[in-house]
């Protein structure tokens, strides 16, 4: 891994607008939801990012794939990396917290390590790596708290439904690495985005009814933000910043997405987490931490790993 120290002061200054963008996508749709159900919420979100990136890659003029394995292996990504994450974090945020919602959202990381070392044969576990994947996941018994896994109820659930996100998050990547190598990055996310979409708009307009624009002013805001923000323009900040700051250094972002969203469900929404929840995350940090100490992973970010 690149040594923090030698990131260049641009690189840092991404990096933190990076984290500042992806916290913020934690409420931006929760308000959304407020008025859109989760299905319409993720359609908004997929389509809009699809158009945006495919504009992009247009103006680059950068080469598109003809094979129809790699279309077809679009269509699972956006499956593995939008559908079920998007759907299942958007469900989970409407019954705990925003910040909760960012500190389980970093397990996508030790997922990531799990996932990797059972489908590639150079991604052992090695100590190193099991004690920060231990650390990962008492982080995450302890965010979640002794009474919650005690007393299954709506809470436990949704907590549930959103680590199942960070799961989906970490097949992803070991998919992406598998099927999508050799792509330029762009391209691959504007693919996997046009996959999800094939998916998420009817599915939006059979469960929630015809998806429309007639909304209010601050859901509007939200979509947009999201959709074009936290979205599309993140992926194309990330890839900057992991040309100019290197994988390893990207993770530091993990660390600093859930302060950015505790911060402002705090301001916006009035939120409050129990002092587990911050303990909790400690403990992850301290996971992701180790597990980022020495090395750099082989298994490429296809998708941001740290993020939404």
């Amino acid at each position: 891994m690149a040594d923090p120290k030698n990131i260049s002061p641009r690189a840092w200054a991404e990096l933190l607008l990076l984290a500042m963008i992806w916290g913020a996508s934690f409420l931006s749709i929760r308000v959304a939801l407020d008025e859109i159900g989760v299905a319409t919420a993720v359609a908004h979100r997929v389509g809009w990012a699809a158009l945006i990136l495919w504009g992009v890659v247009a103006v680059r003029r950068l080469p598109l794939p003809r094979n129809p394995r790699i279309w077809g292996a679009f269509l699972v990504m956006g499956i593995l990396n939008n559908v079920i994450p998007f759907s299942m974090m958007g469900w989970g945020q409407l019954h705990i917290e925003t910040g909760l919602t960012s500190i389980l959202n970093a397990t996508t990381a030790i997922f990531g390590v799990v996932v990797a070392a059972a489908v590639f044969a150079d991604e052992p576990l090695s100590l190193r790596r099991i004690i920060g994947v231990s650390l990962g996941f008492l982080g995450v018994a302890t965010a979640i708290g002794i009474e919650a896994l005690a007393n299954f109820d709506i809470q436990s659930l949704a907590q549930l439904a959103v680590l199942c996100g960070t799961f989906s998050y970490a097949l992803a990547v070991a998919w992406a690495r598998k099927t999508l190598g050799g792509l330029p990055p762009l391209v691959a996310a504007a693919g996997m985005l046009t996959g999800s979409s094939l998916i998420m708009v009817p599915a939006a307009w059979i469960i929630d009814g015809p998806i429309t624009l007639a909304l209010q002013p601050r859901t509007l805001m939200a979509i947009a933000y999201y959709a074009a923000i936290a979205t599309a323009l993140a992926y194309l900040l990330y890839y900057r910043v992991l040309a100019m700051a290197g994988a390893g250094n990207v993770m530091l972002c993990t660390l600093l997405i859930p302060p950015v969203a505790i911060v402002l469900g705090v301001i916006v929404l009035g939120e409050t987490l129990h002092p587990s929840a911050y303990v909790g995350f400690a403990i992850l940090a301290a996971g992701l931490l180790i597990l980022n100490g020495k090395g750099r992973r082989k298994t490429p970010l296809s998708k941001p790993q740290v993020a939404r």
